[in-house]
């Protein structure tokens, strides 16, 4: 009849080594549940006690992903370019409204994209070349 008391549960203490798994974790894009669940404490402890962890980690990835992405644009690669001009430059593209007669779309679009040289194609570029010649010409 006689029951003893429950005991208290310890008090979650949060060291450098935790703060810094924190941080690793929520930059791979951990859930924070998941988060609790292996520095064994609860969400609600998690996200009071290592709020700014949490924060920092997420930040401090997306960081490092988008230099990644900044230099390979820079480098050429081409999708990383229209990424980068279509999530930060707010670049959108657009169904021509108006075509030429002949059908051409090149021929009635207002802007014309010029892009760099890598030289990894030459007959492209050749190609290219001829086809502003030919609209100068014109």
């Amino acid at each position: 009849m006689h029951q003893a008391r429950p005991m208290a549960r310890q008090s979650f203490v949060v060291t450098d080594a935790i703060r810094e798994k924190v941080r690793h974790l929520a930059g791979l894009g951990v859930r924070q549940d998941d988060i609790a669940r292996i520095v064994q404490c609860s969400p609600k402890t998690l996200r009071k006690r290592c709020r700014d962890d949490l924060d920092c980690g997420v930040a401090e990835a997306n960081a490092i992903v988008s230099g990644s992405l900044f230099a390979a644009a820079k480098a050429g690669n081409i999708a990383a370019q229209i990424f980068w001009l279509k999530s930060r430059a707010q670049w959108r593209e657009r169904a021509a409204s108006h075509r030429a007669a002949d059908g051409d779309a090149e021929a009635s679009s207002p802007m014309v994209l010029v892009l760099p040289d890598n030289g990894r194609d030459q007959e492209l570029a050749g190609n290219r070349e001829k086809r502003f010649e030919q609209k100068r010409q014109c």
